[in-house]
């Protein structure tokens, strides 16, 4: 929806904002212009938030690029003939493009290895469980323990 889960803005405004680096990424995906404004992604990592960000393999490249340590994952379609099936089932693409779509999927599939974790949607409900576990284990993680969260470790293991 836009102003919630997206917001759209013209080609004039998307090249001011992409000039003035307001993107912490930004691709043409499918022949479209698609990007993450950068001060909220860093106003939620700075509040401790799970930022999660729906994006192509090119953006997830960038964002690994500029904040290491997040977490990729990346979502599989069931089979090719399932993908292919719910692009035509949406009812909003043109053959031409559902074919676009499948060969830039091709290719992004390859990418796969590239990123720390994968999930293969084959029911949502399914998925989405899957995908609360890893963002559970990354909260549980050491390596991932800023600075501010120790003096609280500190206090729950002397209390215990």
């Amino acid at each position: 929806m836009d102003g919630r889960d997206y917001f759209f803005v013209g080609k004039n405004k998307f090249a001011s904002m992409r000039a003035r680096r307001g993107f912490a990424e930004w691709a043409v995906v499918h022949g479209a212009l698609y990007a993450t404004p950068r001060r909220p992604l860093e106003q939620g990592i700075r509040r401790g938030r799970d930022v999660l960000l729906d994006i192509d393999v090119q953006g997830a490249r960038q964002i690994k690029k500029q904040y290491p340590h997040a977490v990729s994952i990346f979502l599989l379609p069931p089979s090719w003939q399932e993908l292919e099936k719910r692009l035509s089932r949406r009812g909003t693409d043109r053959r031409e493009s559902i074919r676009r779509r499948l060969e830039n999927a091709r290719r992004e599939i390859q990418a796969v290895m590239r990123y720390d974790y994968f999930v293969v949607n084959r029911e949502i409900r399914e998925a989405l469980e899957t995908l609360k576990a890893i963002i559970i284990a990354e909260r549980h993680r050491i390596s991932g323990i800023r600075k501010w969260r120790i003096p609280a470790i500190r206090r729950a293991l002397r209390s215990t």
